[in-house]
């Protein structure tokens, strides 16, 4: 039975990355990532250089699996109540009424959030760490489907401010799109000449469908072996001179929740140590904060990670 239910999972995976291929092309590393991301409850930040079809990517998503979609520009004077929303009086009702903001939605694409302010930063908070919002000292909850896209350029710093660690630790990937193959982009210009692909998306699956999916990680066994080998790279990062804050335990959890979704993309029914390896960059480097010193000796934290994948024992 766990052999049917499993395969319908990839399936309904499957299904979602082949409709968004269609879109964006030569982009089948990050689709996973993302996917990846989404299967297993977190959230994902894209940084990249404009142009790399980082907002197409999320329209795409939204259209495969037929979800509610928002688009939020941050700016320096977007406030909280513009993501979140706000009470206004009703003079008929004589009573206050409460008007949702985009985050009440499926999909968010938090466009270039490095551009507002960390009071409205710090609004997306609660949001992605509980899915859940306060207004007016009122909780609301989201829908189970929200995910969370933000993107931000890597190269602009002028009029941005750079995300708090603790809303970089919310994110449970943080990776690329990068350029596609001179073929690719002919092959983009072609088929752009006269509408976009977009135009012409259709759904490939339901809001059960997915939530069936994700219920199916928790049927995905993580050996007591690779649970080990996880922890031993996290605590790792904690031991490296030059790394001020090492990954967090929700670092860990964010590992094996998105290695047990890439299981089930694979079809599998437990997760492998290429699993773990293949996520722990996107995973983990974004949440290392490095000091001066390690910076200008040009350590990275994605060389970081790098080592310590060469260094831990891989579980046989």
């Amino acid at each position: 039975m766990d052999d049917v239910v499993n395969m319908t999972a990839k399936e309904t995976i499957q299904s979602i990355s082949d409709n968004i291929c269609t879109v964006i092309k030569g982009q089948e590393e990050a689709i996973r990532l993302l996917l990846s991301a989404f299967i297993s409850g977190g959230h994902v930040l894209l940084e990249d250089v404009p142009g790399t079809g980082k907002t197409t990517l999320a329209k795409a998503l939204a259209k495969s699996i037929s979800a509610e979609y928002h688009r939020v520009q941050f700016t320096p004077d977007l406030l909280p109540t513009d993501i979140l929303g706000v009470s206004i009086y009703d003079q008929r009702q004589h009573d206050f009424r409460f008007h949702q903001g985009p985050v009440f939605t499926n999909i968010l694409l938090a466009d270039e959030i490095n551009r507002a302010s960390p009071r409205t930063q710090s609004a997306l908070l609660e949001a992605m760490g509980e899915s859940q919002v306060s207004v007016d000292g009122v909780k609301y909850d989201l829908d189970e489907l929200f995910f969370v896209i933000a993107t931000q350029n890597p190269i602009e710093y002028h009029g941005t401010y750079p995300l708090p660690e603790a809303q970089m630790d919310r994110f449970a990937m943080r990776f690329e799109l990068g350029y596609v193959s001179e073929g690719l982009e002919i092959e983009i210009l072609t088929e752009q000449n006269t509408t976009h692909p977009l135009n012409s998306i259709k759904s490939v699956t339901s809001h059960a469908d997915i939530i069936e999916a994700r219920k199916q990680l928790s049927r995905v066994r993580v050996s007591d072996e690779i649970k080990q080998y996880i922890v031993e790279i996290i605590r790792e990062t904690r031991n490296i001179q030059g790394v001020l804050n090492g990954a967090s335990p929700r670092a860990s959890l964010a590992l094996m929740k998105a290695a047990q979704a890439l299981a089930l993309y694979d079809g599998l029914e437990f997760v492998t140590p290429d699993h773990i390896q293949e996520l722990a960059i996107p995973v983990i480097a974004h949440r290392l904060m490095l000091d001066s010193q390690a910076k200008f000796s040009g350590l990275t934290a994605k060389g970081i990670i790098f080592e310590i994948l060469k260094a831990v024992a891989v579980p046989v």
